[in-house]
């Protein structure tokens, strides 16, 4: 028996387009692209976005000046190698932002307070009093663009429920508000107010508040033509609940530039749970990847995508194999690709000794980020986090700390070299708009659709229309 695996090949970090016509706005560091270039939907967002408020009692005067710091300018205090200064939100995006109405500023009543201290379920009425105000904000939705929400560390025991309770404030909120197609930014006092780097926090504010707005950052550079990427993930519904218990499908589309923030959710009823894992029928599949399919010739003039690649985290069987493959036999090429995050293989990164009578030395860095190891003609480990070289003048390394994992890639159908499915994913992992990182270690294909999976399940109906992604962020 053979106990080496194959040599490994490393991936260039992918680069990221600022500008839909001029290709040299591009660079592989998010932030200092939008300082050098500014936003790839530059003068397609309304200016100035307007932000309403909800607050507790005596507090919109702290969340006033929270905004109030959007427009300001602060150093980093951490991750120096990789976060710029911030310089104020028009000189990032090139728009204003300010506060909508006065109407459009609710502060809550006093009396919320002696009865959240005194509730044997605190979160229903934490839930309660929030989506009463967010009722109120709908009469008005046309004068502002996006809802601050300010909850207070004091409200700490309303974030959640009971042992018995499946309830999350945060994902309630965010349902609530996705339904009624407005977007909504939680603002936490420990993660926001009270956060010592405001550099941070005001880029990663800034970002969110532009892309719930309705605008694009930055979208990848270098793509393959007329692709889909579509990610598959499923939620459990509580016992007691009337609607189907099993599984919530969110099907999301992206197109070939990683940008088409949408998404499909409807009850999946054909389906057989395995180790608590739901799969589904054949015909339930198809119908998914038909929604998905429909919901992309209409983004692309009623163009078909020529290869499709579907991401989940959990093997396809082969009913869902036959289903995906009904669904789209027009095209050229259908990757189905299990993208399995808790795995076992670990890698270290050796130097080349200038002895050749040596063997190599343990390097003073991590594994490169992009490193591909292929186990075989089905599957891959692939290094979405590790060193990057190019970001900073010595090598960057987020987070600084542990070894880094790979990714388990297993295609399930699909065939050929390696080398389009790996990059599709390190490139997805940079699309994440929800922070200020420079990549996430899975691509947004399977980071939304965890996120989605968790509120879509939520909502009191699903529809049959689109969703945009900016609503559940």
């Amino acid at each position: 028996m053979n106990s080496e695996i194959t040599p490994h090949t490393c991936l260039p970090e992918p680069k990221l387009a600022f500008h839909p016509d001029r290709g040299a706005d591009r660079t592989a560091h998010p932030l200092r692209g939008l300082l050098e270039f500014g936003p790839h939907s530059a003068g397609l967002v309304p200016d100035p976005i307007r932000v309403a408020t909800i607050s507790p009692s005596g507090d919109s005067i702290r969340l006033n000046e929270f905004m109030r710091g959007l427009n300001s300018t602060f150093m980093p205090r951490e991750r120096r190698d990789y976060v710029p200064e911030w310089p104020g939100f028009r000189s990032v995006f090139g728009l204003h932002m300010h506060a909508a109405g006065r109407n459009c500023r609710v502060e809550l009543d006093a009396h919320l307070e002696p009865e959240l201290r005194g509730a044997l379920k605190p979160h229903a009425v934490v839930a309660e009093r929030l989506t009463r105000a967010i009722h109120g904000l709908e009469a008005r939705r046309s004068e502002f663009d996006v809802l601050f929400i300010y909850l207070p560390e004091r409200w700490a025991a309303g974030f959640q429920g009971g042992p018995d309770d499946d309830f999350d404030l945060h994902d309630h909120l965010k349902a609530a508000t996705a339904a009624r197609r407005m977007p909504i930014q939680i603002v936490r006092e420990g993660s926001a107010l009270a956060y010592t780097c405001r550099a941070s926090v005001m880029w990663r504010m800034g970002l969110a508040l532009y892309v719930k707005a309705g605008g694009i950052p930055w979208k990848l550079a270098d793509t393959e033509p007329d692709t889909a990427y579509i990610g598959i993930s499923y939620a459990t519904r509580p016992m007691g609940s009337d609607r189907p218990r099993f599984v919530t499908c969110c099907s999301q589309v992206f197109d070939e530039e990683g940008s088409g923030l949408e998404f499909i959710a409807y009850d999946a009823r054909e389906v057989e749970v395995q180790r608590d894992n739901p799969f589904l029928s054949q015909t339930e599949m198809f119908r998914v990847m038909t929604r998905s399919l429909d919901l992309y010739r209409r983004r692309h003039a009623g163009r078909s995508p020529r290869r499709v690649m579907v991401h989940k985290t959990t093997e396809f069987k082969p009913e869902e194999v036959a289903g995906c493959m009904e669904a789209l036999h027009l095209g050229e090429a259908v990757d189905l690709v299990q993208v399995v995050d808790d795995v076992g293989w670990r890698g270290v990164r050796v130097d080349k000794s200038r002895d050749s009578r040596k063997k190599g030395t343990v390097a003073a860095y991590p594994v490169a980020r992009g490193t591909v190891v292929e186990l075989g003609p089905r599957e891959a480990l692939l290094w979405t986090h590790g060193d990057v070289r190019g970001i900073t003048q010595r090598s960057y390394f987020k987070g600084a700390k542990s070894t880094p994992k790979p990714v388990r890639l297993v295609r399930h159908a699909g065939h050929g070299p390696w080398d389009d499915t790996v990059r599709a994913v390190l490139g997805l992992s940079k699309m994440n708009w929800n922070n200020d990182s420079l990549y996430d270690s899975l691509p947004v294909t399977m980071a939304y659709a965890k996120v989605l999976a968790r509120v879509v399940k939520r909502m009191p109906s699903l529809g049959s229309t689109p969703y945009q992604f900016r609503f559940f962020m």
